[in-house]
Protein backbone atom coordinates (compact mmCIF):
# COMPACT_ATOMS: atom_id res chain seq x y z
CA UNK A 1 0.00 0.00 0.00
CA UNK A 2 1.20 3.40 -0.76
CA UNK A 3 1.91 5.25 2.00
CA UNK A 4 2.75 2.62 4.53
CA UNK A 5 5.21 -0.26 4.58
CA UNK A 6 3.42 -3.68 6.85
CA UNK A 7 5.38 -6.70 6.89
CA UNK A 8 7.15 -9.24 9.70
CA UNK A 9 10.76 -10.48 10.30
CA UNK A 10 12.27 -12.40 12.95
CA UNK A 11 10.14 -12.30 15.95
CA UNK A 12 8.59 -8.70 14.90
CA UNK A 13 5.59 -6.71 13.62
CA UNK A 14 7.24 -3.77 11.40
CA UNK A 15 5.12 -0.86 10.39
CA UNK A 16 6.99 2.23 8.46
CA UNK A 17 4.89 5.33 7.41
CA UNK A 18 6.54 5.72 4.50
CA UNK A 19 5.39 9.28 3.32
CA UNK A 20 8.56 10.95 3.45
CA UNK A 21 7.85 14.03 0.73
CA UNK A 22 4.37 14.64 3.18
CA UNK A 23 6.07 14.29 6.42
CA UNK A 24 4.68 10.68 7.01
CA UNK A 25 1.26 12.26 7.72
CA UNK A 26 -1.41 9.94 8.00
CA UNK A 27 -4.25 9.37 5.36
CA UNK A 28 -7.19 7.02 6.01
CA UNK A 29 -5.29 4.14 4.07
CA UNK A 30 -2.78 4.21 6.67
CA UNK A 31 -5.04 4.23 9.73
CA UNK A 32 -7.01 1.29 8.02
CA UNK A 33 -4.01 -0.68 7.66
CA UNK A 34 -2.09 -0.30 10.24
CA UNK A 35 -5.66 -1.51 12.55
CA UNK A 36 -6.03 -4.13 10.44
CA UNK A 37 -2.02 -5.32 10.76
CA UNK A 38 -1.97 -4.93 14.99
CA UNK A 39 -6.07 -6.63 15.26
CA UNK A 40 -3.71 -9.21 12.84
CA UNK A 41 -0.75 -9.55 15.21
CA UNK A 42 -2.58 -9.50 18.29
CA UNK A 43 -2.95 -13.23 18.13
CA UNK A 44 0.02 -14.09 15.84
CA UNK A 45 2.35 -16.28 17.66
CA UNK A 46 5.76 -15.65 15.85
CA UNK A 47 5.20 -11.47 16.73
CA UNK A 48 6.83 -10.98 20.07
CA UNK A 49 6.97 -7.35 19.92
CA UNK A 50 6.00 -4.36 17.01
CA UNK A 51 8.34 -1.85 15.65
CA UNK A 52 6.70 0.88 13.94
CA UNK A 53 9.19 4.20 12.37
CA UNK A 54 8.90 6.72 9.96
CA UNK A 55 10.99 6.86 6.62
CA UNK A 56 12.69 9.94 5.66
CA UNK A 57 15.14 12.30 7.67
CA UNK A 58 12.70 14.87 9.09
CA UNK A 59 9.57 13.24 10.88
CA UNK A 60 8.06 10.41 12.31
CA UNK A 61 4.73 11.87 11.55
CA UNK A 62 3.95 15.51 11.54
CA UNK A 63 -0.11 14.72 11.54
CA UNK A 64 -2.78 13.53 10.14
CA UNK A 65 -3.41 14.25 6.37
CA UNK A 66 -6.07 16.86 6.72
CA UNK A 67 -6.62 18.33 2.72
CA UNK A 68 -9.26 16.10 2.15
CA UNK A 69 -11.01 17.25 5.42
CA UNK A 70 -11.01 20.79 4.61
CA UNK A 71 -12.28 19.63 1.30
CA UNK A 72 -15.16 17.28 1.50
CA UNK A 73 -16.24 19.76 5.01
CA UNK A 74 -16.07 23.05 2.73
CA UNK A 75 -18.27 21.24 0.14
CA UNK A 76 -20.79 20.30 2.85
CA UNK A 77 -19.70 16.91 3.53
CA UNK A 78 -19.32 16.31 7.66
CA UNK A 79 -19.23 12.44 7.27
CA UNK A 80 -16.02 12.28 5.76
CA UNK A 81 -13.99 13.89 8.35
CA UNK A 82 -16.13 12.15 10.85
CA UNK A 83 -15.54 8.35 9.26
CA UNK A 84 -11.82 9.82 9.58
CA UNK A 85 -11.88 10.70 13.42
CA UNK A 86 -13.51 7.69 14.51
CA UNK A 87 -11.35 5.14 12.72
CA UNK A 88 -8.29 7.04 13.75
CA UNK A 89 -9.58 7.08 17.63
CA UNK A 90 -10.38 3.47 17.19
CA UNK A 91 -6.52 2.87 16.19
CA UNK A 92 -4.89 5.30 19.13
CA UNK A 93 -7.63 3.19 21.78
CA UNK A 94 -6.44 -0.17 19.93
CA UNK A 95 -2.31 0.39 20.57
CA UNK A 96 -3.08 1.83 24.06
CA UNK A 97 -4.54 -1.35 24.98
CA UNK A 98 -1.97 -3.18 22.93
CA UNK A 99 -1.10 -6.51 25.25
CA UNK A 100 2.09 -7.26 23.22
CA UNK A 101 4.98 -4.36 23.62
CA UNK A 102 4.94 -1.82 20.84
CA UNK A 103 8.13 0.11 20.24
CA UNK A 104 8.05 3.50 18.63
CA UNK A 105 10.75 5.63 17.00
CA UNK A 106 10.25 9.03 17.74
CA UNK A 107 12.46 11.20 15.20
CA UNK A 108 12.01 14.69 13.77
CA UNK A 109 8.33 15.79 14.08
CA UNK A 110 5.81 13.87 16.30
CA UNK A 111 2.80 15.85 16.37
CA UNK A 112 -1.05 15.57 16.38
CA UNK A 113 -1.95 12.37 14.52
CA UNK A 114 1.83 11.60 15.12
CA UNK A 115 1.17 11.08 19.04
CA UNK A 116 -1.81 9.23 18.14
CA UNK A 117 0.64 5.95 16.65
CA UNK A 118 3.46 6.75 18.72
CA UNK A 119 2.94 8.07 22.42
CA UNK A 120 0.67 5.24 23.04
CA UNK A 121 3.34 2.85 22.53
CA UNK A 122 4.75 1.15 25.61
CA UNK A 123 8.59 1.78 24.76
CA UNK A 124 8.90 5.28 23.29
CA UNK A 125 12.28 6.31 21.65
CA UNK A 126 13.56 9.72 21.40
CA UNK A 127 16.86 11.02 19.98
CA UNK A 128 18.32 14.39 19.37
CA UNK A 129 15.97 15.60 16.60
CA UNK A 130 12.92 14.66 18.38
CA UNK A 131 10.39 17.98 18.20
CA UNK A 132 7.19 16.59 19.68
CA UNK A 133 3.91 18.98 19.89
CA UNK A 134 0.41 19.00 19.96
CA UNK A 135 -0.82 22.47 17.98
CA UNK A 136 -4.27 21.36 17.77
CA UNK A 137 -5.47 25.01 18.64
CA UNK A 138 -3.89 26.14 16.42
CA UNK A 139 -6.14 24.77 13.37
CA UNK A 140 -9.17 24.92 15.44
CA UNK A 141 -9.23 21.81 17.12
CA UNK A 142 -8.45 20.49 20.56
CA UNK A 143 -5.35 17.93 21.49
CA UNK A 144 -7.12 14.74 20.58
CA UNK A 145 -5.81 10.82 19.52
CA UNK A 146 -6.05 10.47 23.06
CA UNK A 147 -3.18 12.97 23.50
CA UNK A 148 -5.27 14.49 26.33
CA UNK A 149 -4.74 11.36 28.42
CA UNK A 150 -1.18 11.94 28.45
CA UNK A 151 -1.52 15.91 29.05
CA UNK A 152 -3.80 14.97 31.85
CA UNK A 153 -1.13 12.78 33.36
CA UNK A 154 1.49 15.63 33.19
CA UNK A 155 2.92 16.97 36.03
CA UNK A 156 0.83 19.34 37.58
CA UNK A 157 -0.74 22.01 34.82
CA UNK A 158 2.04 21.37 32.63
CA UNK A 159 -1.02 19.34 30.07
CA UNK A 160 -2.66 22.81 30.39
CA UNK A 161 0.72 24.57 29.21
CA UNK A 162 1.13 22.35 26.72
CA UNK A 163 -2.61 21.58 25.21
CA UNK A 164 -3.34 25.55 24.76
CA UNK A 165 0.22 26.75 23.94
CA UNK A 166 1.02 23.47 21.41
CA UNK A 167 4.31 24.27 22.55
CA UNK A 168 7.11 21.93 21.39
CA UNK A 169 9.18 19.38 23.05
CA UNK A 170 12.16 17.90 22.51
CA UNK A 171 13.38 14.74 24.41
CA UNK A 172 14.13 16.15 27.69
CA UNK A 173 10.53 18.10 27.91
CA UNK A 174 8.63 14.74 26.38
CA UNK A 175 10.55 12.30 28.59
CA UNK A 176 9.72 14.94 31.87
CA UNK A 177 5.97 15.70 30.50
CA UNK A 178 5.02 11.65 30.05
CA UNK A 179 5.16 11.80 26.21
CA UNK A 180 8.04 9.76 25.94
CA UNK A 181 10.54 7.28 27.71
CA UNK A 182 13.73 6.36 26.84
CA UNK A 183 16.59 8.89 24.96
CA UNK A 184 18.80 6.75 22.41
CA UNK A 185 20.75 8.48 19.89
CA UNK A 186 19.72 7.84 16.25
CA UNK A 187 22.97 6.44 15.31
CA UNK A 188 22.16 3.49 17.68
CA UNK A 189 18.96 2.70 16.29
CA UNK A 190 19.79 0.41 13.40
CA UNK A 191 21.18 -1.68 15.93
CA UNK A 192 18.09 -1.94 18.28
CA UNK A 193 15.81 -2.33 15.70
CA UNK A 194 18.05 -5.32 14.61
CA UNK A 195 18.70 -7.12 17.88
CA UNK A 196 14.47 -6.62 18.56
CA UNK A 197 13.16 -7.95 15.56
CA UNK A 198 15.66 -11.00 16.45
CA UNK A 199 14.72 -11.28 19.84
CA UNK A 200 11.42 -10.26 20.30
CA UNK A 201 12.24 -8.89 23.76
CA UNK A 202 11.39 -5.43 24.13
CA UNK A 203 13.22 -5.18 27.25
CA UNK A 204 16.15 -3.93 25.23
CA UNK A 205 14.53 -0.57 24.36
CA UNK A 206 15.84 0.54 28.54
CA UNK A 207 18.75 -1.51 28.42
CA UNK A 208 20.57 0.63 25.88
CA UNK A 209 18.56 3.83 26.85
CA UNK A 210 20.75 6.86 28.03
CA UNK A 211 19.92 9.15 30.55
CA UNK A 212 17.31 11.62 30.01
CA UNK A 213 18.74 15.25 29.16
CA UNK A 214 17.93 17.78 31.31
CA UNK A 215 14.14 19.34 30.77
CA UNK A 216 13.30 23.10 29.83
CA UNK A 217 9.56 22.37 31.20
CA UNK A 218 10.52 21.15 34.47
CA UNK A 219 12.42 24.51 35.19
CA UNK A 220 9.26 26.25 34.41
CA UNK A 221 7.03 24.22 36.41
CA UNK A 222 6.46 26.66 39.23
CA UNK A 223 5.55 29.59 36.51
CA UNK A 224 3.10 27.23 34.86
CA UNK A 225 1.52 26.03 37.62
CA UNK A 226 1.10 29.44 39.00
CA UNK A 227 -1.13 30.26 35.71
CA UNK A 228 -2.44 27.43 34.15
CA UNK A 229 -4.12 26.13 37.23
CA UNK A 230 -6.46 29.55 36.54
CA UNK A 231 -10.60 28.11 36.38
CA UNK A 232 -11.07 29.00 33.12
CA UNK A 233 -9.79 30.54 30.00
CA UNK A 234 -10.91 34.17 31.07
CA UNK A 235 -9.45 33.71 34.20
CA UNK A 236 -5.87 32.33 32.78
CA UNK A 237 -5.48 34.96 30.37
CA UNK A 238 -6.41 37.80 33.20
CA UNK A 239 -3.70 36.02 35.40
CA UNK A 240 -0.71 37.36 34.75
CA UNK A 241 0.84 40.65 35.97
CA UNK A 242 1.83 43.11 33.72
CA UNK A 243 5.61 42.03 33.11
CA UNK A 244 5.14 38.30 32.91
CA UNK A 245 7.82 35.75 33.21
CA UNK A 246 9.89 34.48 30.39
CA UNK A 247 8.24 31.26 30.36
CA UNK A 248 4.27 32.69 30.49
CA UNK A 249 5.38 35.67 27.94
CA UNK A 250 6.55 32.54 25.75
CA UNK A 251 3.20 30.75 26.65
CA UNK A 252 0.80 34.39 25.76
CA UNK A 253 2.88 34.67 22.45
CA UNK A 254 1.74 30.76 21.52
CA UNK A 255 -1.85 31.02 22.89
CA UNK A 256 -2.15 34.47 20.69
CA UNK A 257 -2.21 32.50 17.28
CA UNK A 258 -4.60 30.06 18.34
CA UNK A 259 -8.43 29.15 18.42
CA UNK A 260 -10.49 30.98 22.22
CA UNK A 261 -13.00 28.31 21.40
CA UNK A 262 -10.19 25.50 20.85
CA UNK A 263 -8.12 26.56 23.99
CA UNK A 264 -11.18 26.92 25.97
CA UNK A 265 -12.40 23.89 25.17
CA UNK A 266 -9.40 22.04 25.54
CA UNK A 267 -8.52 23.33 29.24
CA UNK A 268 -12.39 21.73 30.33
CA UNK A 269 -11.01 18.75 28.17
CA UNK A 270 -7.56 18.04 29.97
CA UNK A 271 -9.65 18.78 33.31
CA UNK A 272 -12.40 16.20 32.49
CA UNK A 273 -10.18 13.28 31.74
CA UNK A 274 -8.09 13.84 34.71
CA UNK A 275 -10.81 13.07 36.44
CA UNK A 276 -11.16 9.76 35.25
CA UNK A 277 -7.73 9.02 33.30
CA UNK A 278 -8.21 6.46 30.80
CA UNK A 279 -8.22 6.18 27.04
CA UNK A 280 -11.68 5.50 26.52
CA UNK A 281 -12.59 8.41 28.77
CA UNK A 282 -10.04 10.61 26.57
CA UNK A 283 -11.33 9.78 22.88
CA UNK A 284 -14.33 9.68 24.34
CA UNK A 285 -14.60 13.38 25.17
CA UNK A 286 -12.73 14.54 22.01
CA UNK A 287 -14.85 13.11 19.25
CA UNK A 288 -17.27 15.43 21.38
CA UNK A 289 -15.25 18.05 20.21
CA UNK A 290 -14.04 16.90 16.60
CA UNK A 291 -17.42 15.62 15.46
CA UNK A 292 -18.95 18.96 15.69
CA UNK A 293 -15.66 20.93 15.14
CA UNK A 294 -16.34 21.49 11.01
CA UNK A 295 -20.50 22.69 11.59
CA UNK A 296 -19.80 24.60 14.86
CA UNK A 297 -16.31 25.02 15.57
CA UNK A 298 -13.05 27.07 13.89
CA UNK A 299 -11.78 23.99 12.24
CA UNK A 300 -12.46 24.55 8.73
CA UNK A 301 -11.14 28.38 8.98
CA UNK A 302 -8.23 27.33 10.84
CA UNK A 303 -7.09 24.89 8.19
CA UNK A 304 -8.12 27.62 5.41
CA UNK A 305 -5.65 29.94 7.10
CA UNK A 306 -2.65 27.54 7.80
CA UNK A 307 -2.71 25.18 4.62
CA UNK A 308 -4.65 26.49 2.03
CA UNK A 309 -4.25 30.00 1.98
CA UNK A 310 -1.38 30.22 3.95
CA UNK A 311 -2.18 33.74 5.10
CA UNK A 312 -1.90 32.79 8.86
CA UNK A 313 -5.04 35.15 9.44
CA UNK A 314 -7.66 33.36 10.64
CA UNK A 315 -10.76 34.46 11.42
CA UNK A 316 -11.86 32.99 14.79
CA UNK A 317 -15.72 32.66 16.13
CA UNK A 318 -14.65 34.42 19.26
CA UNK A 319 -11.67 36.95 18.51
CA UNK A 320 -11.88 38.97 21.62
CA UNK A 321 -11.40 35.66 23.28
CA UNK A 322 -14.43 35.68 25.18
CA UNK A 323 -15.85 32.06 25.55
CA UNK A 324 -19.01 32.01 27.07
CA UNK A 325 -19.76 28.80 28.89
CA UNK A 326 -22.66 27.97 26.89
CA UNK A 327 -20.50 27.75 23.81
CA UNK A 328 -17.77 25.39 25.33
CA UNK A 329 -20.78 23.17 26.76
CA UNK A 330 -22.47 23.15 22.94
CA UNK A 331 -18.64 21.36 21.96
CA UNK A 332 -18.20 19.35 24.50
CA UNK A 333 -22.07 17.82 25.94
CA UNK A 334 -22.14 13.73 24.75
CA UNK A 335 -22.79 12.93 21.79
CA UNK A 336 -25.79 10.28 22.18
CA UNK A 337 -26.53 7.97 19.54
CA UNK A 338 -23.21 9.64 17.58
CA UNK A 339 -21.14 8.75 20.34
CA UNK A 340 -17.18 7.08 19.78
CA UNK A 341 -17.99 3.21 20.33
CA UNK A 342 -15.36 1.30 21.54
CA UNK A 343 -16.77 -1.46 23.67
CA UNK A 344 -15.16 -4.16 21.21
CA UNK A 345 -11.81 -3.24 21.75
CA UNK A 346 -11.99 -3.10 25.82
Amino acid sequence: MTGISIRTAGRAGLITLDRPQALNALTWDMVTAMTDALTRWRNDPDVAVVLIDGAGDRAFCAGGDIAEMYATGTSGDLDYGRRFWRDEYRLNALMSLYHKPIVSFLHGFTMGGGVGVGCHARHRVVSETSQIAMPECGIGLVPDVGGSLILARAPGHLGEYLGLTGDRMDAGDAIYSGFADHLIPQSEWVDLKAALTESGDARLVARTAHPAPQSRLAAWQGDIDQVFGAQDLGALLAGPSAVPSAPIAHALDLMDKNSPLSMACSLSLIRAVRADPTIVTALDHEYRFTHRAMAQGDFLEGIRAALIDRDRTPHWRHADRIVPASDIAAMTAPLGSDALDLKDLT
